[in-house]
């Protein structure tokens, strides 16, 4: 049986999002699949991040596998940076099909709000809702003079479930999805879809045991209960696998989905029941 994500057949396959120009901001566990499955998808993929070996990284994987991709240093907290690559991948490619904002930053995990100064809050709860903003608003620039185009950002079941001692974790979440809903709403009549991709813990992260242990002191148990009660929170009883967000991803950002936008999408195997 082939692993998630795989294809095995005699006949060549055409990819979902063939012929497609996407940027992926960010090279982590579930940026870094994304970028792996659009390429795999038939997609040519712009690799944007702050860190030049985890993009490096992820693109020589991606050639390896006979994809296309372009990787290039990009701070996605800075609006002049982020304009100036979309520049260079529309003059390369002549136009911009997705956007992906898939940029981690700290959440302040472990703490109550109560624990947090202004400052650390404003940190924990809105730099990567600064982040969507900014990339998500350029791309919409773009795709609205072309008339069409697929925005998508990762969040999680926190944004309608907040638990405690998460930091700005829920807000962060919350507010990320109320932007994707407003922007959906004006640039949907200029044939953008925006989609929230909601996703629980994954296995493969490998800060995730440090989380679970974070989340454990603060709420006075051990790591393994911290766990088993996560998971037990899902329908499926299990996490979502990597490559399970990323198909999820790949499909939001083909034309199979062109009827979906100003939503967020459950790939959280049943963590929250909508």
């Amino acid at each position: 049986m082939p692993a998630a994500g795989e294809y095995q057949g005699g006949a060549t396959r055409l990819g979902l999002l063939d012929s497609k120009t996407a940027v992926v901001y960010g090279a982590g566990v579930i940026g870094g699949a994304v970028a792996r499955a659009f390429a795999r998808e038939g997609a040519e993929v712009f690799l944007a991040g702050r860190n030049l070996k985890s993009l490096q990284s992820v693109s020589d994987g991606i050639v390896k596998d006979g994809g296309v991709v372009d990787v290039a240093t990009v701070d996605a907290l800075d609006s002049g940076s982020v304009e100036e690559h979309l520049k260079k991948v529309v003059a390369a490619r002549g136009k911009l099909d997705v956007s992906f904002n898939l940029i981690s930053t700290g959440v302040a995990m472990g703490s109550r709000l109560t624990q947090l100064s202004a400052d650390q809050f404003s940190k924990a709860a809105f730099s990567r809702t600064r982040s969507c903003f900014i990339t998500s608003t350029a791309a919409a620039r773009i795709m609205g003079k072309q008339g069409s185009g697929v925005i998508l950002a990762l969040t999680a079941p926190n944004s309608r479930q907040p638990q405690g001692e998460t930091g700005g974790f829920s807000i962060d979440n919350a507010a990320i999805e109320a932007l994707c809903k407003q922007l959906a709403v004006e640039a949907g009549p200029a044939g953008v879809r925006v989609v929230c991709l909601r996703t629980g813990a994954t296995p493969e992260n490998p800060v995730l045991p440090e989380v679970f242990s974070m989340l454990a002191e603060a709420r006075g148990i051990t790591t393994k209960e911290v766990e088993e009660s996560e998971v037990g929170r899902t329908a499926l009883k299990r996490f979502p696998l990597v490559a399970e967000v990323a198909n999820a991803a790949v499909l939001m950002a083909s034309d199979y989905a062109s009827a979906i936008t100003a939503t967020p999408v459950n790939a959280t195997c049943g963590e929250l029941v909508d």
